[in-house]
């Protein structure tokens, strides 16, 4: 079987590799950052939390770090930072830099993006005011299915609060917006400038702030038009406010595609969520995904969080060590330069979990395959997904069981609704600014920071993803994987008995109803 090599890459002939240690060149970008004092919005997400890890471990000497966290389940919002501290993303940090000195440089800031005025006291203002010199926001709701109104009150109306909190800065040097790829889905090769937004940033946020939930749930549909969802329609709008700054702020846009699981450091295949790849691999490695209405030969831009990261970093280095502000949007993307089809990522990442780690629980053996036509996945769908989930929650009921695979599919269903769109068109993200930031980088910062030529074994990288993803969400230990390995030949034994007894049944029929 060949399987493919994810390389982020320019050009071999015009791209150096990355061999060998890191070179005797002094690192600008940790030195850049160095003395500063930041303030990130959304850094017990995803991407926020990588962003933060990533800051803390390579460029020590940042003097402080504010992180807006909102209070929750009770807790103090410090106590909020320990609890997102003790993620074992940060173990390699905190083993470098010892957890009493490390808590010493990060300080919460209660606060809400969606609250007027963010939820700042103004005790928390004016620390902010007269300290602050780099803001990332990064704060916002990425479920796409998400209510209009809330999704325009976190993501717009949040992204206006947080510029009008950064006029307020003193000592502001940059402010990064982080925005997505995805956003200005009505463009097929998106380039790193500003494209008009669907609507007025500002009527719309007025509009949401006057109307109840459900009258704006009402014209949801009217607002968005040929836009899919709200999450691509408000940080569009967000986009636009950025925009407006441009000629009176140090505000950059920072658009990164879809991030996926540690490519490197600190923990290879470390997420914290089931969105996007990781959500699929899960599914179709416990069997209950079988169909998808896809493309086969169509591609996704996916990206390695921690390159995603880099590039931000990176970027907002060139912003503040050049003598002007210069590169005010930027695109963290991979597809301009590879591009790995649907078909090769769902093959592998099933060879994987046949073959190296199999998940606990495996309700059937991983099959199934991707539709081109819908009516034939809609078929398939009720036949393996909808079918066998209602036959095993009806057991479980008579065995006095929780249901629970209908619930599953529903989810499955409502997923497939987003999916499905992305998956059936393609897009292009041109990355000029990452092919003039790798001429700027000396191979310190190449090595320590890379936004360029990464040969991924992908067969390496899903196995750390499927690990990752059993200790870190599914939670099951390592010692178990024998015995799913074991389970999953007893599925396959099964698999197979069904299928020669299915066809052989219709081989019948169809011979006694012909003769």
């Amino acid at each position: 079987m060949t399987l493919p090599k994810f390389a982020y890459q320019e050009n071999e002939e015009e791209t150096p590799t990355l061999d060998g240690e890191i070179g005797d060149e002094e690192d600008r970008v940790a030195k850049t950052f160095a003395g500063q004092v930041l303030f990130i919005t959304g850094g017990t997400g995803f991407l926020g939390k990588v962003l933060v890890e990533k800051l803390l471990r390579a460029c020590p000497d940042i003097k402080k770090l504010y992180l807006l966290i909102r209070p929750k389940y009770g807790k103090d919002p410090q106590v909020r930072i320990k609890d997102i501290f003790s993620n074992v993303l940060f173990d390699t940090l905190k083993q470098q830099r010892g957890e009493e000195e490390l808590f010493k440089q990060i300080q919460a800031i209660s606060g809400d993006v969606m609250l007027p005025d963010l939820g700042l006291s103004q005790g928390d203002r004016d620390i902010l005011a007269n300290e602050v010199t780099i803001v990332y926001h990064c704060a916002a709701t990425i479920r796409f299915d998400e209510q209009l109104r809330k999704a325009v009150l976190m993501n717009t109306r949040g992204t206006k609060l947080m510029l009008d909190l950064a006029k307020t800065l003193k000592k502001l040097k940059l402010f990064a917006y982080v925005s997505t790829a995805y956003c200005h889905l009505h463009i097929k090769k998106l380039y790193e400038k500003p494209y008009a937004p669907p609507a007025n940033p500002h009527g719309v946020i007025k509009a949401c702030e006057w109307l109840k939930d459900e009258e704006v749930d009402l014209i949801t549909k009217q607002i968005l038009g040929d836009i899919p969802n709200t999450y691509a329609y408000t940080k569009s709008l967000a986009e636009a406010l950025v925009v407006e700054t441009f000629d009176d702020l140090p505000t950059v846009i920072l658009r990164p595609s879809i991030v996926i699981p540690i490519w490197k450091e600190p923990l290879p295949g470390w997420t914290d969520n089931i969105n996007g790849p990781t959500g699929l691999l899960i599914g179709a490695g416990k069997g209950v995904l079988r169909t998808m209405y896809c493309k086969s030969s169509g591609y996704g831009d996916f990206l390695p969080v921690d390159i995603a990261v880099n590039g931000m970093i990176v970027a907002s280095w060139k912003n503040l060590y050049g003598p002007k502000v210069t590169t005010r949007i930027a695109h963290m993307t991979s597809s301009n330069e590879i591009k790995i089809s649907w078909a090769e990522i769902i093959e592998l990442g099933r060879w994987v979990i046949e073959n190296k780690l199999p998940l606990n629980g495996v309700v059937w053996y991983p099959g199934g395959s991707m539709k081109s036509n819908y009516y034939v996945h809609y078929i398939c769908m009720i036949l393996f997904h909808w079918i066998p989930a209602i036959f095993i929650d009806a057991l479980l009921i008579l065995l006095r069981y929780q249901p629970v695979l209908c619930r599953v599919q529903k989810r499955i269903t409502k997923g497939f609704e987003v999916f499905e769109y992305y998956a059936n068109n393609v897009w292009n993200f041109d990355n000029g600014v990452a092919v003039e930031l790798r001429k700027m980088m000396n191979k310190t910062e190449r090595k320590k920071y890379i936004i360029e030529k990464i040969d991924l074994d992908l067969i390496d990288y899903f196995q750390h993803c499927v690990l990752c993803a059993r200790r870190c969400i599914l939670k099951e230990s390592d010692d178990t994987i024998p015995a799913a390995k074991k389970h999953m030949k007893v599925m396959w034994f099964v698999d197979r008995l069904c299928k020669i007894i299915f066809y052989s049944f219709m081989i019948y029929w169809l011979y006694t109803k012909l003769f």
